[in-house]
């Protein structure tokens, strides 16, 4: 299983960005797949999900409106763009599975907001 991250980078406030989550070792759409990041300094939040098979999706206050998280079952890949950057966004962005009781990372994209 491998999960690689990348589409991070640096962005002005008010700016986009499009994460994404290239997976392997698995079929992305049997599972639920998270978005999570941490600023620096802090410990890991939570920022979104997508889940199985009926790919409903949810979004943690802060990010809701502005966020979308997405995934492309033919590239097993899954997204989030991001627009309406702020710089409290700025962050580590990780995607995260877990599959049969294990805790798979990818070693996260790093995304900075700031003029």
């Amino acid at each position: 299983v491998q999960l690689v991250e990348s589409g991070g980078g640096l962005v002005q406030p008010g700016g986009s960005l499009k994460l994404s989550c290239a997976t392997s070792g698995f079929t992305v759409k049997n599972y639920y797949m998270k978005w999570v990041r941490q600023a620096p300094g802090k410990g890991l939040d939570w920022v979104s999900t997508i889940n199985s098979s009926s790919g409903s999706t949810n979004y943690a206050d802060s990010v809701k409106g502005r966020f979308t998280i997405s995934r492309d079952n033919a590239k097993n890949t899954v997204y989030l763009q991001m627009n309406s950057l702020k710089p409290e966004d700025t962050a580590t962005y990780y995607c995260y599975t877990e599959i049969l009781g294990y805790n798979y990372w990818g070693q996260g994209t790093q995304v900075t907001v700031s003029s």
